[in-house]
């Protein structure tokens, strides 16, 4: 018989993960900066791109959730220094998106995919989808269910699973069918959108890095006060 009380347990943990991660990495808002970068690629190789990426991030996820804080530590990197180096990257890809002139679409014949697919996971998976956002927020997740008792500790990391195999497939779901999305608003409507996205990237890169450095001076300025 299922305890009632760890399905409960599981609901809320997948649940606050799941909406947590999905909020930070906007799957289908980053969609229309995936389809302008990959814009002249077939939708069979769009999708299987897309697929990639999913795999990708489903990794990437996993592990900030299990073995994120441990590997900081091994490396000797603080969560401060995660979130200002990755908010910079992600802050220089939106401002060369932002930047970007628009450009007619291009024949499968005038560019080569191999650099796309080498893309598939700098910067396609990170730190455009799973950037320093999602990774510093699944490690406090993960540090999280760490405190919980004995019990609950297996239901806790069983929902850490279902979480990044949730983003996983909505990431997929949302790049594979960017084309189908783009179409239906138009090219105007897909260039307001990207630059709109881009715009919000900028801006979410520029937050995790005024949020890495002001947790940086804390201790500072908590000593000198």
């Amino acid at each position: 018989m299922i305890d009632g009380f760890l399905v409960a347990k599981l609901l809320s943990f997948w649940l606050f993960g799941f909406s947590t991660l999905i909020s930070i990495i906007n799957p289908f808002g980053i969609a229309f900066v995936f389809h302008d970068m990959t814009r002249w690629l077939t939708a069979r190789e769009r999708a299987r791109l897309a697929r990639r990426i999913a795999i990708n991030a489903f990794i990437v996820l996993l592990v900030a959730l299990f073995l994120g804080s441990r590997v900081l530590s091994f490396f000797g990197i603080s969560l401060e220094a995660l979130r200002i180096g990755g908010g910079l990257a992600v802050a220089a890809s939106g401002w060369t998106m932002l930047r970007a002139a628009p450009e007619a679409s291009k024949g499968p014949e005038a560019m080569d995919t191999a650099p796309i697919e080498r893309m598939a996971f700098f910067p396609l998976t990170l730190p455009l989808t799973t950037g320093p956002g999602s990774i510093a927020a699944s490690i406090a997740l993960g540090a999280e269910r760490s405190t919980e008792a004995q019990g609950v500790l297996l239901v806790s990391a069983i929902s850490s699973v279902l979480i990044a195999l949730s983003v996983a497939v909505c990431v997929w779901a949302a790049y594979a069918q960017s084309a189908a999305i783009a179409r239906r608003i138009g090219p105007q409507g897909t260039l307001v959108a990207t630059k709109l996205t881009a715009f919000l990237l900028l801006c979410i890169g520029v937050q995790i890095i005024l949020t890495g450095v002001t947790d940086a001076l804390r201790p500072l300025l908590a000593v000198r006060g």
